[in-house]
């Protein structure tokens, strides 16, 4: 069997996307793509996260998902699309109404799941008072710090998360969770409607997202695998190298399907 780079006219391959989470932006996967060799990658902002929003654009669950669906239609073809955190959540939301945009669909350590209870710090950001008060006091030292003792977060990578939280991103933070209240039993039934090959990739030791969310997820939208990585929430900062791997082989084998 060729390579799946070759089974597309030419030798042109189909895009992959890479979509980050929260707080983050596209520099979260900075690391996976040095590990990837195709190179037909494009990781990007959200709005807000590291990126302008456009005019009237309230930073809804709902419409991050139009978003995503806006600019993949701009694409003109079926692409790998992967999400981690809320960027696992939002892409698991595209690929189950828009089926028609999306290749294959691998993501991580973001739940859609009626049974997941949201973690203390996102239940601070839902609270319309104690949320604008938590991102007022947010530091980017203390931030940082946090992610390193708490996530298990390198250093390096945990500081330049950290200083990237501008007060657009602390807004769009706190309109995002507020919005997302009951995500799971609002999106989960549609997981049913998936066609598209997905995988799961997911710290197995996350305290905020536990990895039973993503045995749950990977059942509902009846991925090929769940590979738990030894490592926590941010798996494509603690373990680029076996994500990247991951990846490969999940597009390599849906290609050959």
């Amino acid at each position: 069997m060729l390579p799946w780079f070759f089974l597309r006219k030419g030798t042109c391959p189909v895009p992959a996307v890479l979509i980050h989470g929260v707080p983050d932006t596209h520099h979260l996967w900075d690391l996976v793509r040095q590990h990837l060799s195709r190179s037909d990658v494009e990781a990007w902002d959200l709005p807000g996260f590291g990126a302008p929003r456009p005019a009237g654009f309230g930073s809804s669950k709902e419409e991050y998902v139009d978003w995503l669906v806006e600019r993949l239609e701009r694409i003109g073809e079926p692409v790998d699309l992967v999400g981690h955190d809320w960027g696992c959540i939002l892409t698991a939301r595209v690929v189950s109404v828009r089926p028609d945009l999306v290749r294959t669909w691998a993501g991580g350590n973001g739940p859609v799941s009626s049974e997941y209870v949201w973690h203390p710090l996102a239940r601070i950001w839902q609270d319309p008072v104690e949320g604008g008060r938590y991102m007022d006091r947010l530091e980017a030292v203390s931030f940082a710090r946090d992610l390193t003792e708490g996530f298990d977060v390198p250093a390096g990578p945990a500081a330049k998360t950290a200083v990237r939280v501008d007060a657009l991103m602390k807004d769009s933070i706190l309109r995002l969770y507020r919005s997302a209240l009951t995500v799971g039993a609002e999106w989960e039934p549609e997981l049913s409607q998936v066609s598209a090959p997905c995988m799961v990739f997911w710290g197995a030791l996350d305290p905020a997202c536990q990895v039973e969310f993503g045995r749950k997820l990977g059942d509902a939208l009846h991925a090929t695998k769940v590979i738990e990585l030894d490592c926590n929430h941010w798996t494509v900062l603690q373990r680029p190298a076996e994500v990247a791997a991951a990846l490969e082989a999940h597009w390599s084998a849906s290609v050959g399907a």
